[in-house]
């Protein structure tokens, strides 16, 4: 069957006639993305044989208890883009700060910098639940050759090259754009090779599902809480399904293919929301746009934000079109709520 499909190289290397002026590089990135991903994924796949679940015993910037994984997945990805040296530079979500990539003659004429969140819901590991990568490519802003600065990952999403995702689950799914739709590919365990399964992802403009973690409701704005009441309302198109994993991964993947909205709001103990501008929000709201969906903080679309730090927080509300259009009208009854 899959000889029939074309294999995420062969899709790469034909869509590259999109590029008046390409020169490989970015084709290389893709592959080495690819290349990181299935190493993961073997390493995912053998949880509970191996010593690689639970906490790492250690935190990130964040603050947040790092898992095994984690540390894994980011080495991982690290090494694979670092050695290979076709960007020139690379911020984790599990880093400090961004890495220079320099050349041995100090320089690099790499042109793109990758922003990576290598283990998305890694919490859930330990009990079988799909995890994923997301990443977010951009050419630098900076002069060629020389090293890059924090102004070269602090630019909009809307200036992205490329994003995508890989989850982790009962068959393993690369997903990306480069700004001409978004495509998906299957991994075939026993060739390694990545085919591609289902071209085109487009969001349906309407959706039945709403994916929140409910039990934090009492301290979401008021925006939030009402719209959380349209959806259970008994009419004649709703309520609403209720369906939230906790892996911003898995449950965007599924309200792409079924209609949904994602949301994940500021709250009295998360006054800045949770999810990373630069690591999740930017590169899940451009695969949103080029999917026929929309990606919004609740007040104005995501890939609009001006980034002032490498590891802002912004609210999210991901989806069906109507779906985050309703929200977003709920929010604006309460502007205070737009000062996160």
């Amino acid at each position: 069957m899959e000889n029939n499909k074309a294999t995420l190289g062969e899709f790469i290397i034909e869509n590259q006639k999109h590029y008046k002026s390409t020169t490989g590089e970015f084709s290389r990135l893709l592959s080495s993305i690819k290349l990181a991903a299935k190493i993961v994924n073997h390493e995912v796949n053998k949880a509970g044989l191996v010593d690689i679940m639970g906490a790492a015993g250690a935190t990130n910037i964040q603050g947040e208890d790092q898992q095994k994984l984690d540390v894994y997945a980011n080495d991982v990805f690290m090494k694979t883009l670092i050695n290979r040296e076709i960007v020139c530079g690379v911020a984790s979500e599990e880093e400090d700060d961004f890495v220079t990539i320099c050349g041995k003659d100090g320089s690099n004429q790499n042109k793109y910098v990758v922003l990576i969140d290598p283990l998305d819901g890694s919490s859930n590991i330990d009990v079988n639940v799909s995890v994923g990568t997301i990443f977010s490519i951009y050419k630098r802003v900076t002069p060629i050759g020389a090293p890059v600065e924090l102004k070269d990952f602090l630019q909009p999403g809307n200036q992205q090259v490329a994003a995508g995702y890989v989850v982790y689950g009962t068959s393993t799914m690369l997903v990306y754009t480069s700004g001409y739709g978004v495509n998906g590919f299957t991994l075939n365990p026993a060739l390694g090779t990545f085919y591609l399964s289902h071209p085109e992802f487009r969001f349906p403009e309407n959706g039945k599902i709403y994916s929140i973690n409910e039990g934090n409701y009492v301290h979401f704005p008021q925006g939030v809480k009402d719209y959380l009441k349209y959806c259970q309302e008994e009419k004649e198109d709703r309520p609403y399904t209720s369906r939230y994993i906790g892996s911003l991964v898995s449950d965007f993947h599924r309200n792409m293919i079924k209609g949904g909205i994602y949301i994940y709001p500021t709250s009295f103990i998360g006054p800045k929301g949770k999810l990373r501008l630069l690591y999740e929000c930017n590169p899940m709201a451009f695969l949103a746009e080029q999917a026929n969906g929309t990606a919004s903080d609740g007040y104005g679309r995501i890939l609009d934000i001006e980034p002032t730090e490498l590891h802002q927080r912004v609210p999210f509300f991901c989806g069906s079109k109507n779906m985050v259009a309703k929200a977003e009208e709920f929010m604006a009854k309460y502007p205070e709520d737009a000062d996160y």
